[in-house]
């Protein structure tokens, strides 16, 4: 069981079931919460992996959140993994789209980085930030 963390990306989609679907089955995420409501439409997810967590939902509920983010572009997560090859080729396998393929970096990570069908993009990598090398 994933433990409480202390900071949460929040992102919005158009459609988040998909979204849900892409980061459990395409990047291994575990799905903790989903909350639909009546419109079907999901009002709030939460997916963890590691000691991380994400939140989501569909974009146009009609929240305060919702009328914060309007009009917001996409964004960028990182995701600290223990082996970005095998990350890779589950994401690979399951179709999702790559923009930069596994690559060692010079500050001695090992990352890749993908995008999902609403624009954002996702990097998976072995650094982890505040660990010191």
């Amino acid at each position: 069981m994933v433990g409480t963390s202390d900071i949460c990306p929040t992102l919005r989609y158009e459609d988040a079931k998909a979204a849900v679907k892409l980061l459990t089955e395409g990047f291994g995420f575990t799905e903790r919460a989903v909350y639909e409501g009546e419109d079907g439409r999901v009002r709030h997810a939460e997916l963890s992996y590691g000691n991380g967590m994400v939140m989501l939902g569909s974009k146009g509920g009609g929240t305060d959140f919702d009328r914060l983010v309007a009009g917001g572009g996409p964004v960028t997560v990182y995701v600290r993994v223990d082996d970005v090859d095998e990350h890779h080729a589950r994401a690979v396998a399951q179709g999702v789209e790559i923009v930069m393929p596994p690559t060692d970096q010079e500050y001695g990570s090992r990352d890749y980085s993908a995008r999902d069908a609403e624009g954002n993009v996702w990097s998976f990598g072995t650094y982890a930030p505040g660990v010191a090398g």
